[in-house]
């Protein structure tokens, strides 16, 4: 029995997830991942600069933008997670992405504490780089899968005939 695609298509509220073709969590996924990966950039910077100081607090602060832009980003691609029908090889790249995600958010809170705990008097202690760096290649991972929800399986893109209509002269 094959699951009705149209489903995926459709948002569960189009107030909180957008409209129809119109997804609000990609462009929320842009917060995090841009947080995120600037962060990294400080904490490499803080080991070449004369006074890293700056860096490494930049970055603590950028981490910090980065988790709470996550938890806006999983809220609406929750909703659209809901949507795709359970059971189909949609539905799995979804929770695996989900999980992900989810585990990214929570390497980055974690690293938040530790560099909290450590304070900011120097260049970024290798640990907490190395968590981040992690952390952003896990990303490219769930963010792989989640062009994979939209790009092969359309989840929460328009259906081709409503495509087509951007295509007429």
């Amino acid at each position: 029995m094959t699951a009705d695609p149209q489903q995926a298509k459709r948002p569960v509220s189009a107030m909180l997830a957008g409209p129809y073709g119109h997804p609000f969590h990609p462009i929320l996924v842009t917060v995090p991942i841009g947080a995120w990966v600037a962060s990294l950039v400080f904490d490499i910077g803080s080991h070449v600069v004369e006074d890293p100081e700056f860096l490494a607090r930049g970055a603590l602060w950028l981490i910090a933008l980065g988790v709470l832009g996550a938890l806006a980003a999983a809220t609406v691609g929750f909703l659209d997670f809901l949507a795709i029908p359970a059971g189909t090889p949609a539905f799995r790249t979804g929770l695996l992405h989900l999980s992900l995600n989810l585990a990214v958010t929570v390497a980055f809170a974690l690293d938040f504490v530790w560099r909290r705990a450590e304070g900011a008097h120097g260049a970024v202690p290798i640990g907490p780089l190395l968590l981040s760096a992690a952390a952003l290649a896990t990303l490219s991972v769930s963010g792989y899968l989640g062009g994979k929800l939209a790009y092969r399986y359309g989840v929460r893109v328009a259906d081709e005939a409503t495509q087509a209509t951007g295509f007429h002269r």
